[in-house]
This record gives structure tokens, C-alpha cells and sequence, in this order.
């Protein structure tokens, strides 16, 4: 059977870009994932596009815009993927699944966002569309609302975890100095981030500045080939499994501190990878919030529910712990430009697995896994990946 791998790939610096539209940061991304890839815009038999818009661009129709972007890929076919927050790994799966079909060999997965050119209030009602507006529109605060008040819950089930989330981002600014594409390259302490103050005001909830991802622009590129072709170049990353779950979106419906797409799909991709959480040597995991990152500790199977601060304060995932997650700075710190942040974590699990992570590298990594979601953990993501060649 037919398997799809990672042969190469490229990323530009997540921040606020000087670059205008979307188009110009994949005319930035694609050459560069070309050459890395070792091919020619000639080999690509299909472009998978993610791009979440929304409404930071009124030019939409974003799949066609990577021809506009290089003229090479003027006749190869592109479609375009959204779904939320894990844009970037929809468009992946789609570009798996077309070569797992056997409809093409050689496929490109352009994930880019550019967000910083809109009004920051603008920025919370498009992000809105991540949730259920029948019922979520009005929250207080927007989609951060939204995760404060899931916060809010946590701490009124399980206790106040304040500084457990304080202690993840000061893990994740920490890993972020090393990663030279990462929107914020600060440090901030523990006793910062848990700190209240005119640099780091509450947002929503209990929620503070330091526990919310970041304003970013920017893309990144992943190219795929089928095994027999990828056994032909200089590199090669293969998912031992790939999972997706959902859940329902409006947060009234179902306990959201359950996490439970997330859950199953963590289950269903260790289950068909045949390993365990101690076989990864890191994770990528979306903490678009602190709380997001807690919570996903628990839906991976680190800690029971309401146990996950425990997993922060024994320092299980920290860069030199148990099972480091995220080491690139996560979204935390290297940003979360939507429509990239998927294939951003794909980019930055297969680095470490080729040793190319530079000052991120976690020593001998064999295996990763990537976690995506989109929305509230409406729909969820899971890699579970390893270097091949």
C-alpha cells in the first residue's frame, strides 16, 4: 500500500511581516521548500492549500493564489482547506490522502495566514467563526473569551491551577529563544506570568497575557511523496499513524474539559502506530491557550482529569523531561498565523527528526507526535512520525 512522507519543506519567520497578503508570504515559502525538497515545480502533481481567512483578506479564492504567487504552478491543480484552527493539517491529510490514492506522486501543502494587518478587534470576531456563533457570538473577550471561560470551569472543578499555566509559558518563551523562527523570542519567568500587571494584564477570565498565543503572520511549506519516490531522496519522514476525531461544537453541549475529540484521536493514532506516549521522543501540541496545552496533557494520557498541572510542575515536559512538549516555543511563543500553524508543527517535529533543529534539538529524537485542533477541540489532529531515511 501506498504511503505518504515528508521528503522536504520550508518556513518563514512568524511574526508581523513585512509582507502584505498571503500570496506574498507563499511566493516567500515555496522556492525554498523546492529546493530543500531537491525537485522542480515541474514535479508537483497537486497543491494542497490551507488558509483560514475569515475575513483578514477580502481576496479570497486562496488555493489559486499559489500560482499567482510562482507562475511555475500556473497548470498544477490546487485546492484550498479550512477547518479552524488545524487548517494546516486538513490540507496535509487531503495531500496524503491524493497520493495514498495513487492520483499523484508529488504533492506541495502551502499552509499561510497574514493577521497583523487587521485591527486587533476585527481579530477576535473573525476567530469567533471558530466557534458556534448561535450561542457563543457574545462572549466577552472573543475566542480568548471563549477559552477563559474554559479555564474558569477547570478552576472551579479541579482548583486554581494559575500557576501551573504560568509555568507552561514560561516553558514554552524558554524553548521559543532557541527558535529562530519564532514570533517572540523573550523570556518570561514563572513569577511573571503569573503575575498580574500593566505587561501582562488579564484578558479574559483568569486568563492573563502571557497564557494567550500570539498575532501572527506568517507560512510554511511541507512536500510529500509517495514511499517509492521518497526512497530516491535525500530525506524521508513517515507517519506510523495519522488520526482525526471530532467533536460538537457548541461548548453547551458537551464538557469541554473533557477534551474528548482530542482524547480519541490521541487513542486511535497510538493504537495504529503500535506505541505508547514513552516511544515519542517530543510533541507539538496547539497551546493556543495555557489551558489548552493543560487540558491536552490529560487528553494524551500524561495525567488524569484535573491532574494535568501535576504534569507541568514534575517537569515531564520540559525540554530536558520525560516527553518534551513543545520545544519550538509552540504557538505560544512562535506564534499562530491559523492557516500555517499545522504544517508549521509538521515542519518543526520533522526537523528534530532529521537532528536539523538546530539550538531546539532534543537529543537522538526517533519519533514525534503533532497535535493540531481547531476550535475548542472541535476537531482534532493527531501525527504520529519518524525518520525512514
Amino acid at each position: 500500500m501506498t504511503k505518504a512522507q515528508i521528503i522536504g519543506w520550508s518556513h518563514t519567520p512568524f511574526g508581523k511581516s513585512e509582507a502584505e497578503t498571503t500570496e506574498a508570504l507563499m511566493a516567500e515559502a515555496l522556492p525554498p521548500a523546492l529546493e530543500h525538497a531537491g525537485i522542480g515545480a515541474e514535479d508537483v502533481d497537486g497543491i494542497f492549500v490551507g488558509v483560514y481567512n475569515n475575513g483578514f483578506s477580502r481576496q479570497d479564492f486562496q488555493g489559486a493564489l499559489v500560482a499567482m504567487a510562482d507562475t511555475r504552478f500556473a497548470h498544477t491543480p490546487a485546492t484550498r482547506y479550512e477547518n479552524a484552527c488545524a487548517t494546516g493539517s486538513a490540507a496535509l491529510h487531503g495531500a496524503m490522502d491524493f497520493i495514498e490514492s495513487g492520483r499523484g506522486r508529488i504533492a506541495l501543502v502551502v499552509g499561510a495566514e497574514k493577521m497583523t494587518a487587521t485591527p486587533i478587534a476585527e481579530v477576535g470576531d473573525i476567530l469567533l467563526g471558530a466557534s458556534y456563533r448561535a450561542e457563543e457570538a457574545e462572549v466577552d473577550g472573543g475566542f480568548a473569551g471563549l477559552f477563559g471561560q474554559i479555564a474558569a470551569g477547570y478552576f472551579q472543578r479541579y482548583g486554581d491551577k494559575s500557576e501551573e499555566l504560568a509555568m507552561i509559558a514560561a516553558k514554552n518563551h524558554a524553548n521559543g529563544m532557541a527558535n529562530p523562527m519564532a514570533h517572540m523570542r523573550k523570556p518570561f519567568d514563572v513569577a511573571f506570568c503569573n503575575t498580574v500587571s500593566d505587561k501582562n494584564p488579564r484578558v479574559a477570565g483568569p486568563l492573563r497575557r502571557t497564557d494567550c498565543s500570539l498575532v501572527s503572520d506568517g507560512a510554511a511549506v511541507l512536500v510529500l511523496a509517495d514511499d517509492e519516490t521518497a526512497a530516491s531522496m535525500a530525506r524521508a519522514i513517515a507517519f506510523r499513524a495519522r488520526a482525526q476525531a471530532n467533536d460538537i461544537m457548541a461548548l453547551s453541549r458537551r464538557d469541554v474539559l473533557e477534551f474528548k475529540g482530542a482524547r480519541m484521536a490521541w487513542g486511535q493514532a497510538l493504537a495504529d502506530a503500535g506505541v505508547t506516549l514513552d516511544d515519542l521522543s517530543l510533541v507539538e501540541s496547539h497551546d493556543c491557550f495555557t489551558i489548552a496545552e493543560m487540558l491536552e496533557y490529560e487528553a494524551m494520557g500524561l495525567a488524569g482529569p484535573g491532574q494535568g498541572g501535576r504534569v507541568i510542575r514534575d517537569g515531564i515536559t520540559a525540554k530536558d523531561g520525560r516527553l518534551p512538549v513543545n520545544p519550538s516555543g509552540g504557538l505560544k511563543s512562535k506564534g499562530h498565523p491559523i492557516g500555517a500553524t499545522g504544517v508549521s508543527m509538521h515542519v518543526m517535529a520533522a526537523q528534530q527528526l532529521t537532528q536539523d533543529a538546530g539550538d531546539m534539538q532534543i537529543p537522538g529524537a526517533t519519533m514525534a507526535g503533532v497535535f493540531n485542533m481547531g476550535g475548542a477541540a472541535v476537531t482534532n489532529y493527531v501525527s504520529i512520525m519518524e525518520r525512514v531515511k
